[in-house]
């Protein structure tokens, strides 16, 4: 299967991942390697403009991975996952969507 992305996470991502369960983090990095060769809309999903999330469902859990889109490089596709969460009920809160808008103007005006 071919990937249609890869995947970099920045330090709040790989800060979150590294306090889940074991079981559930070998789920997430799963799913979202699935997502890289599938584009499966139930594991990758825009939320609104520019940010979109990687969902896993473990354990009645749902980890949300909010992430973005680095096009810049025109010989490769990068999405760069901003942070992480566990959604309660719901949408993803405003405040994770604003927070991951922040962080991809910050990553953009460092590149």
């Amino acid at each position: 299967m071919q990937n249609h992305f890869e995947i970099h996470f920045l330090k709040d991502a790989a800060e979150f991942l590294d306090k889940i369960e074991k079981k559930a983090k070998e789920k997430i990095i799963y799913n979202m390697w699935k997502a890289r060769a599938t584009r499966d809309k139930e594991l990758f999903k825009k939320l609104n403009g520019e940010i979109w999330e990687f969902r896993t469902l473990f354990k009645k859990t749902q980890y949300r991975f909010l992430a973005f889109w680095d096009k810049s490089n025109n010989s490769e596709t990068i999405v760069i996952t901003t942070h992480g969460i566990i959604k309660k009920r719901g949408k993803v809160p405003q405040s994770d969507i604003d927070k991951a808008e922040q962080t991809r103007k910050k990553y953009l005006e460092q590149k």
